[in-house]
């Protein structure tokens, strides 16, 4: 069985080339339990836009002290490694992660699954789709809302209850990344 792991970033901006991320959180999801997470701020070597710090609450003083990204870009792989990544709208987060090893000459790939995706096929009754309206429809608590690990772990809990809502057996993993596909 493979395992999922469910990945949410906090960045400098929204352009995944430009911005760097400042925030990165990993939660494990093995035999349909969460298994535990990685959580750490990263210093973006940049400013942070305005507007970013009062959505995520992450100042420049908060990351000056914090890893840079290529410290921990090994445990990244590996904690990563043989996974399907997972996230809401996992092409922005997969694209800063993949942006930030390429920066350091790594080609990083993974599998990925979008709960966007999954809730507009196991939920069609709804109209919007982001994180806040999913979790809140099927009564999912976020705290820390913006801040990487508290985004994972609400994403973590959606990404369980979607499987069970359609049914699915996290052992079949492999044939199901690819039907929520858009």
């Amino acid at each position: 069985m493979r395992d999922f792991v469910i990945v949410d970033v906090e960045t400098t901006g929204g352009k995944p080339g430009a911005s760097r991320i400042t925030d990165i959180a990993l939660v494990f999801i093995k035999n349909n339990c969460i298994n535990g997470h990685y959580s750490t701020l990263v210093n973006p070597n940049r400013e942070i836009d305005q507007y970013v710090q009062k959505i995520t609450h992450i100042t420049n003083k908060m990351v000056r002290n914090a890893p840079k990204f290529y410290q921990i870009a090994e445990e990244i792989d590996f904690l990563t490694n043989n996974s399907i990544l997972v996230g809401h709208n996992i092409r922005f987060d997969y694209s800063m992660i993949r942006s930030e090893f390429n920066r350091l000459g790594i080609n990083y790939e993974r599998e990925t699954i979008d709960t966007i995706s999954m809730a507009r096929k196991a939920l069609p009754e709804l109209s919007l789709y982001n994180l806040d309206s999913v979790t809140k429809y099927l009564n999912i608590e976020i705290s820390n809302r913006h801040r990487a690990l508290g985004d994972a772990e609400a994403t973590a809990k959606l990404f369980l209850q979607l499987y069970d809502i359609c049914n699915c057996n996290l052992e079949n993993s492999l044939k199901i990344p690819y039907d929520f596909d858009e």
